[in-house]
């Protein structure tokens, strides 16, 4: 099944956190790191008052299920020192499921596709990077939206990492 997540740091050595993540990801045995996007510096999100965040997007290829794979991805966070103590707040890891395999699906611990995928530009901007043809919830493809918050790439730090 191909995916894809959305990953970000706004705490400590942000860069190293997303490598670290990666690295994690790569590692399981039942998952794939197909492409990653480059680096991306962004606004906050929530309104919250903290640092901007550091944040790419990978497409996976796995055969865990969906919750499965949350998991996975919540381990890797609490790894790395995430802490969920303010809702969008600052954070040492965070990674998202944005879409995997057009599943759709809602329970308590997770929705898919991700509910704000269209909305957030940091999530948007590096998914375009990697897929721009994604066709989205809407029906529009990922090069056709733009979303919320300012973004910038950061193009030399992609350079510096690979699997």
């Amino acid at each position: 099944m191909t995916g894809f997540l959305s990953l970000g740091s706004n705490q400590g050595d942000r860069k190293k956190n997303l490598e670290q993540a990666l690295e994690y990801l790569d590692n399981l045995s039942a998952l794939r790191i197909k492409k990653i996007s480059g680096f991306y510096e962004t606004e906050p999100w929530g309104g919250i008052e903290q640092d901007s965040f550091l944040n790419l997007v990978a497409e996976i290829e796995s055969m865990l299920d969906p919750l499965e794979l949350l998991h996975k991805c919540q381990q890797i966070e609490e790894k790395l020192g995430r802490t969920r103590l303010v809702r969008w707040g600052p954070r040492t890891i965070d990674i998202d499921i944005l879409t995997y395999n057009n599943i759709i699906m809602k329970t308590k611990e997770l929705i898919l596709p991700h509910p704000y995928l269209e909305e957030r530009e940091f999530v948007l901007a590096p998914l375009r990077e990697i897929e721009p043809n994604l066709l989205l919830p809407s029906g529009k493809m990922a090069w056709e939206v733009k979303g919320q918050g300012k973004v910038g790439k950061i193009p030399f730090l992609k350079d510096d990492y690979t699997l």
